[in-house]
């Protein structure tokens, strides 16, 4: 993980820096803005192996990649990019598809294409997501993915939604994330992005197997999340919500280092532990926030949480309050 921020630079120096930032990170561009004379503007990038994840702060601007800056050994990427605030479009393929919160914009590196984006009236700066991609890593034939370029994809429902959320996760929170943790995220990052694209084209199950496991697992695994309070929450449950027979769900976690119930109880457990430690959550009783996080049963919540964290809920709580 790299991060950066011009505040550091002379003033006179900041536009030219995020000039050379956007060339190696992203792709050679000619880049205008009227805040070039004082370009506040920071990024960070999360090298996962295959994919790589960036997030962008900055003034309002105009991008533009025009034919002539476009070398045969660039290499052949897709960038995805969700915008977080402002307005403006995007272009590619002579086709032109808005810049707003709500949805996905994808281009092909190695074609020309521009786009502008600018902040909502006197707004702050401008914040993007973006994911790049290698054209060979993505399980979906080229000719496939040229009718989604410079065209929106929702970010809002379905894959688009967990793959927003995702990429905010990683780009907002990397230190939650060990090293050795790159190459599981790298896979579930190409995998969420080939769903969104081929959910975008109905062709999903053209995916290879592992894709759409992959896949399938993780928006299990978001939906368990969004989904501990309700202490009915079991595999049987899981499985319904998912049109799976109970047997299919297991089998799906088959090889994953863990099974459907033992997901759900570590989930809760993750989640009693933080909401624990919260000082915005003192007035509850342990047993309550343990209730809020779906254990019904005190006495299996405490023994359940002293095995998994060698301490008893009550003196975790204690010593987040630094008593």
């Amino acid at each position: 993980m790299a991060s950066v921020d011009t505040a550091w630079l002379p003033p006179a120096e900041r536009f030219d820096f995020w000039q050379d930032l956007v060339a190696r990170e992203s792709a050679p561009a000619r880049i205008s803005s009227d805040h070039a004379a004082d370009f506040t503007a920071s990024a960070r990038v999360v090298d996962l192996g295959v994919v790589r994840l960036g997030g962008w702060r900055y003034p309002s601007l105009e991008l533009d990649r025009a034919r002539r800056m476009i070398r045969s050994t660039d290499p052949e990427l897709y960038q995805l990019a969700l915008p977080l605030s402002g307005h403006g479009a995007m272009s590619q393929q002579r086709r032109q598809a808005p810049l707003v919160p709500s949805g996905f914009n994808l281009v092909d590196t190695v074609r020309p294409h521009g786009s502008s984006h600018r902040a909502e009236g006197t707004a702050g700066p401008l914040r993007t997501l973006t994911a790049l991609v290698p054209h060979a890593a993505l399980p979906i034939p080229a000719h496939r993915i040229e009718r989604l370029l410079a065209a929106e994809l929702p970010a809002d429902t379905g894959m688009g939604l967990l793959l927003a959320r995702f990429l905010r996760q990683v780009v907002d929170h990397p230190e939650q994330y060990a090293p050795g943790d790159a190459a599981h995220l790298d896979q579930v990052a190409l995998a969420l992005i080939a769903g969104t694209l081929a959910g975008r084209l109905d062709d999903e199950h053209a995916l290879p197997v592992e894709v759409r496991v992959t896949g399938l697992r993780t928006r299990i695994e978001a939906f368990v999340r969004s989904h501990l309070a309700d202490p009915e929450l079991d595999p049987a449950a899981v499985a319904a919500a998912h049109h799976l027979s109970l047997r299919a769900l297991h089998r799906l976690f088959e090889g994953s280092g863990t099974t459907v119930a033992g997901l759900i109880r570590a989930r809760r457990l993750e989640r009693c532990l933080r909401d624990l430690a919260d000082p915005r959550l003192r007035d509850l009783a342990v047993h309550e926030v343990a209730a809020r996080c779906g254990f019904r049963d005190r006495a299996h919540f405490s023994r359940a949480f002293r095995a998994r964290y060698g301490m008893s809920p009550r003196e975790h709580r204690e010593r987040a309050a630094g008593r």
